[in-house]
């Protein structure tokens, strides 16, 4: 169960295998998004204190609104919560809602190394052949306009291919923020040389010339 916190100190609501949160955020420390939710409402509490305790008078309405933004931002990793919530409350006098916090969510790829959705569809777009060798500003993009496909995102309108572009980009963005590692798979370069099948004709000439060879 989640950590509330009162108007003055941190009241402990403690369930059986669930680590008490501190309140102090540490970089070294992984934290799990129960934390990240504890962490980010003492935030939002120092912020804006006044509007934070109107809106959360008591401790059961902070249990109740832990649990829905638990609930709501589950698809995001605890770092980016945090950092979300950061880049809030520099941004915002008042006390955000969960849809902003959200929206800071989807705008904080940055943090991986990712670019917005917009930029990457440019980039898979405009990236010359072969695409495998371009210097790709991260797998995800490479990897997002395999699986939307180059030709379709060279021959079709915007208004078509990014959806699905962006719908892939998403997907993939997901799995880096959760600290998956994407894989891109690298074709082989062919020969210089692609043998022929021999002849029947071929193979027997071959073979007497191998026997005459080795004296059989």
């Amino acid at each position: 169960m989640l950590t509330e916190v009162g108007r003055n100190r941190s009241v402990p609501i403690v369930s059986e295998g669930v680590e008490e949160s501190t309140g102090e955020f540490n970089n070294d420390v992984r934290l799990d998004r129960v934390d990240a939710i504890n962490q980010i409402f003492a935030e939002f509490e120092f912020a804006y204190h006044n509007q934070f305790h109107k809106a959360f008078s008591d401790v059961e309405s902070q249990i109740i609104a832990k649990k829905y933004w638990l609930g709501t931002l589950e698809q995001y990793s605890p770092l980016q919560i945090l950092n979300a919530a950061k880049q809030v409350i520099r941004t915002q006098d008042y006390l955000p809602s969960i849809a902003a916090l959200v929206k800071a969510c989807e705008q904080g790829l940055d943090l991986f190394g990712l670019p917005s959705p917009r930029q990457a569809y440019i980039e898979a777009c405009s990236a010359p052949s072969p695409k495998r060798d371009y210097p790709w500003s991260h797998e995800a993009v490479y990897l997002a306009g395999q699986a939307a496909g180059w030709f379709v995102l060279a021959t079709e309108s915007e208004s078509r291919s990014f959806p699905l572009f962006d719908y892939h980009y998403q997907l993939l963005c997901r799995h880096v923020v959760n600290g998956e590692k994407l894989e891109v798979n690298v074709v082989a370069p062919l020969p210089d040389k692609v043998a022929r099948l021999l002849s029947k004709g071929e193979a027997k000439a071959r073979l007497a010339k191998m026997r005459d060879e080795l004296g059989l």
